[in-house]
């Protein structure tokens, strides 16, 4: 049974090499920008305030 074609997990059109696991440099960029934004955030429990942005205590 032949695998399904994968397809880019923001607009679902066809994978393209050069951009994988995406269609294009646009939904590449445009997933980038949603990370560096904050727009993606992974479950968790709050951050300690406390700690500076080596990991030591400030």
């Amino acid at each position: 049974m032949p695998s399904p074609a994968k397809t880019c997990p923001l607009c679902d059109r066809p994978v393209a090499p050069d951009h994988a696991p995406f269609c294009s440099r646009g939904c590449k960029d445009r997933d980038l920008l949603q990370w560096l934004g904050e727009g993606y955030r992974i479950p968790g429990p709050p951050a300690d305030p406390g700690l500076d942005s080596d990991g030591g205590h400030g």
